[in-house]
């Protein structure tokens, strides 16, 4: 089983739980693309992550090279062809469910720190600088919070913010009756889109891309707080830095950004990056960026190696799984 895009702490976890199952683990740092299908070379399984590319050619190039299963060890699949992975014979699987109060309570963490600004106040007690100016913040009590998409995260997401007093509204193709009856109440997303904060959930297809646009900016509150832990695409970004300039965005937090696949992951603290959109992003103040971390937990760790080991020891043995949410092709 080879891993793409490995870190240390894939391997770390990966050997952690695969005693139990007694795979042949080979890590990998490079992404999976055309060009690195040679380290794939007799393997059964590829293990790969968000910004690996499974197109149309790998597909067909890890068929020809015996593989049967591409594993990925994260919930999304918007960078896997699963039509040309089904037309090359290849078995699809993924982690549909991983500690979703992980991401959750990252949202969360992201909107404390950008409102009550608690990353500037530590550097500034660090410079012996103990003044309040420029830490003004607000209560979140009674604040409304707008939820795109209410899956697993973005239940567990609701559930928060209904525990801190705010007002949930939510937009979904299918109402949460469970939700339904906490107190989250569905709307058009016109109308989720105008609540003082508004939280990214949905997955990234051709319905979601660029979600966030110059049109549905427009419709926004002025200084609405936007948050995005789900996937970077979601946003427009040069629309998202037009509405931080005109104010219409009054704080913007993301855990996941459109072109991150050239930048996350990876130490380029010594690299003039010539990505100038993040650059811009990362010069306003109330801009608030981190590098896809919401899932970095130690529960959701350990259940995506195990999630993720256990489909495909099944799909090797019997081509099926028990969990069929896990089984995309």
């Amino acid at each position: 089983m080879v891993f793409f895009s490995a870190q240390p702490y894939d391997i770390k976890f990966f050997n952690r739980f695969n005693e139990p199952f007694g795979f042949e683990l080979v890590f990998q740092e490079s992404r999976l693309k055309p060009g690195t299908i040679n380290l794939a070379e007799g393997a059964d399984a590829v293990c790969v992550f968000v910004n690996d590319k499974v197109n149309a050619e790998v597909c067909k190039q890890l068929a020809a090279k015996g593989v049967k299963i591409i594993a990925l060890r994260c919930a999304g699949f918007n960078n896997v062809d699963l039509e040309a992975a089904k037309a090359n014979g290849l078995k699809v699987c993924r982690v549909p469910a991983y500690s979703p109060e992980a991401v959750a309570e990252h949202a969360l963490a992201l909107i404390l720190t950008l409102n009550r600004k608690t990353h500037k106040a530590y550097n500034r007690v660090r410079e012996q600088n103990f003044s309040l100016n420029g830490l003004l913040g607000f209560n979140l009590h009674g604040k409304t919070v707008g939820v795109v998409g209410t899956g697993n995260i973005g239940k567990s997401f609701c559930r928060i913010m209904l525990g801190l007093g705010c007002q949930v509204k939510a937009f979904d193709l299918i109402a949460n009756k469970d939700l339904e009856a906490l107190g989250v109440t569905y709307h058009p997303l016109m109308d989720v889109l105008k609540a003082d904060i508004v939280s990214l959930h949905c997955p990234l297809n051709n319905q979601t891309q660029h979600l966030i646009n110059d049109n549905t900016i427009a419709m926004m509150q002025p200084g609405v707080m936007l948050i995005n832990t789900s996937r970077g695409g979601l946003i427009d970004t040069k629309a998202a830095i037009e509405g931080l300039k005109s104010g219409r965005i009054g704080y913007l937090a993301i855990d996941v950004y459109e072109q991150e696949e050239h930048l996350f992951f990876r130490d380029l603290s010594t690299t003039v990056i010539q990505d100038d959109d993040i650059q811009r992003l990362m010069s306003f103040p109330n801009v608030l960026i981190t590098a896809h971390q919401a899932f970095f937990t130690d529960e959701a760790l350990s259940q995506i190696a195990t999630t993720t080991l256990n489909s495909v020891q099944q799909l090797l043995k019997s081509g099926n799984l028990t969990n069929q949410a896990a089984l995309l092709v």
